[in-house]
């Protein structure tokens, strides 16, 4: 049988609140493409403000997809959202436009070229008793048990270590080993584009905290508060759970929003060490979004991927 094909994809990433979505715009706007979102946050509807969601603005001048994808309460996987791809690229293919992927979530991107394995069934009732026992577990801890259990996993966030330990403990299996054993034949090949302002990102990432603020996201999570379950694997948004934490009035708001900014930070943090060191070298180009030529540095990133649907 012939090899199946493989397609070039083009993908900016890089840390929270480093630029990322703004260039990403504004190169769509250039080249005609559409933005596909490799976001696990943007996924999720009515989540809107603290996961910097593009405005109805930047939906009607550029095609997104990828966002507003599931309701609250549900989970949603790498390994989904790989899946979930092939039907936004046909859509881009469709409306003649090139698909431009663009986000944080590196597990997502990552099963784009490794894909990942069909999850083996987990008991139910053992599942739910091991929710409940890790709700209130603090991420350090998480992370201290799944470099115990699945090494190669710890660095991920909340959602992603209570899925490895989920299925390391019910199945004895790490995450990771089951990747190994039934990992799929890659349908694409990742041409990367990470965003990162250097020193400037930690600034940044407190001015956009205050920004969200001021754009109305406490609001929004006492709205979300009256019909999302505490439980609601959407709370666990760098922020969210703090301010509902802060607005039920068992934080105050001052240790909310520090909190936020810290935890945020460490998110980027980690995001940092992932894009250094995940990415396949020859095919990546680093970009500092603050440079006055950054636009045209990214263009030129853009025409030198040999992608038949570009504009």
């Amino acid at each position: 049988m012939p090899d199946a094909v493989v397609r070039d994809l083009a993908v900016i990433c890089g840390p929270t609140a480093a630029g990322k979505s703004a260039l990403a715009l504004a190169l769509a706007e250039r080249v005609g493409a559409a933005i596909v979102s490799a976001d696990s946050r943007q996924v999720v509807r009515r989540f809107d403000i603290g996961t910097a969601k593009p405005s109805p603005a930047e939906r009607a001048a550029v095609p997104h997809h990828g966002i507003d994808v599931i309701e609250p309460v549900e989970r949603y996987s790498a390994a989904r959202f790989a899946d979930d791809v092939a039907g936004w690229l046909a859509a881009c293919d469709a409306s003649q436009r090139a698909p431009l992927l663009v986000g944080g979530t590196g597990f997502y991107l990552r099963a784009l070229e490794h894909p990942l394995f069909d999850e083996p069934p987990l008991d139910v009732e053992a599942r739910r008793a091991l929710e409940t026992e890790l709700a209130s577990v603090p991420v350090t801890e998480l992370r201290a048990r799944v470099a115990r259990l699945d090494p190669p996993l710890a660095q991920l966030g909340r959602t992603q270590l209570l899925r490895a330990i989920e299925v390391a403990t019910l199945t004895g299996v790490p995450l990771s080993e089951w990747h190994r054993r039934s990992a799929r034949a890659a349908s694409y090949r990742v041409h990367w584009l990470v965003v990162d302002p250097g020193v400037l990102l930690h600034e940044r990432i407190a001015r956009r905290v205050h920004v969200m603020l001021e754009a109305g996201w406490e609001t929004e999570v006492e709205r979300l508060m009256r019909d999302v379950p505490p439980d609601a694997p959407a709370w666990q948004a760098c922020g969210y759970d703090l301010l509902r934490r802060a607005a039920e009035g068992s934080m105050s708001r001052d240790v909310a929003i520090e909190r936020t900014i810290i935890d945020t930070r460490q998110y980027a943090k980690r995001q940092r060490t992932w894009f250094r060191h995940q990415p396949e070298p020859a095919r990546t180009t680093r970009l500092d979004p603050t440079t006055p030529d950054a636009l045209d540095r990214a263009l030129a990133w853009w025409h030198s991927i040999p992608v038949a649907e570009h504009a």
